[in-house]
């Protein structure tokens, strides 16, 4: 018997646009090394868009703005820095490049898949930060596997 499909629980706040975005940065990072993680509670409060790890331990958070009026409305973004070795937004085809920042890199992503115009400064965050995101990943990732086993159980994120 197959395992079911898995997705993460939607919560009502993405868009369409923003889901598909999403959808497609998941699979470029996977193709790259990285395991992923969507909606994880960081330690200032902000909850980060994408988290990826690779298997050197380096983290990347991914920033899905999904129009103008989006990336306007959130200035939030400059704050995930703290979590990160390297911090991305992703936007759609439609979306024009050139009123995202320098200081972060760029993927341009659809539901099939995305590509990465431009990457960030390279930069190590401390090894307590490192750590703290770390458990957060792992803590999160094997929640959502318990639950997607045991839908009835309690859940901690």
């Amino acid at each position: 018997m197959a395992a079911p499909p898995f997705e993460a629980p939607v919560d009502g706040r993405q868009s369409e646009a923003a889901l598909a975005i999403r959808r497609g940065v998941r699979r470029l990072l996977r193709a790259r090394g990285f395991a992923t993680v969507t909606e994880l509670p960081l330690a200032s409060g902000r909850r980060a868009d994408v988290v990826g790890v690779n298997g050197d331990g380096a983290l990347l958070i991914v920033e899905i703005k999904s129009s103008v009026a989006d990336f306007r409305a959130d200035q939030k973004w400059r704050d995930y820095s703290a979590h990160c070795d390297r911090l991305y937004f992703a936007v759609d085809a439609d979306m024009p490049l050139e009123i995202m920042p320098e200081e972060a890199g760029l993927i341009v992503a659809d539901s099939y898949g995305g590509e990465i115009l431009r990457e960030p400064p390279a930069r190590l965050i401390p090894p307590a930060a490192r750590r703290a995101v770390l458990l957060r990943f792992a803590l999160a990732a094997a929640d959502r596997l318990h639950r997607l086993a045991d839908p009835g159980a309690a859940s901690e994120t």
